[in-house]
């Protein structure tokens, strides 16, 4: 199943996460994200679903590649990318999460967010600081 997933940083570095409400991996911290729908392009589908689980606006940056992730019998190759938001305010939870919070980076190793997601958030924050040059604003669109 085509799926995609984001790395999203606020305007601190804070990168934001889910708690799933729904399977796989009820209850556990991760990057927010979910199915391509037919037709949708990968970008679209990122940015319909942040606004679906968090009701935050955001703006892709570019793509950090296509991960594999086997959870509870089902295989998801998810395609990545590096977000930022449009505007200012906190997540809500909504569709798939049950919370939605930004966290510092030294934060989610308590958090249970698993090896797979760091190894994502650890490209997004690099991919994000080696673009420092090129401010992340919102306002312009993709890089």
């Amino acid at each position: 199943m085509a799926a995609v997933g984001a790395v999203v940083l606020d305007a601190g570095g804070r990168v934001l996460l889910i708690r799933r409400a729904r399977p796989p991996r009820v209850g556990s911290w991760t990057l927010p994200g979910g199915r391509l729908e037919r037709g949708e392009s990968a970008e679209a589908a990122v940015v319909r679903e942040l606004r679906e689980e968090t009701a935050l606006a955001v703006r892709v940056v570019c793509s950090l590649g296509e991960v594999i992730v086997t959870a509870e019998g089902a295989s998801f190759a998810i395609l990545e990318h590096l977000a930022v938001v449009c505007e200012e305010g906190a997540p809500r939870a909504g569709d798939d999460a049950a919370e939605a919070r930004f966290f510092q980076r030294s934060e989610l190793g308590p958090l249970g967010v698993l090896e797979d997601a760091l190894a994502v958030i650890d490209r997004g924050i690099a991919e994000a600081r080696a673009r420092d040059r090129e401010p992340l604003d919102a306002s312009t669109g993709p890089a």
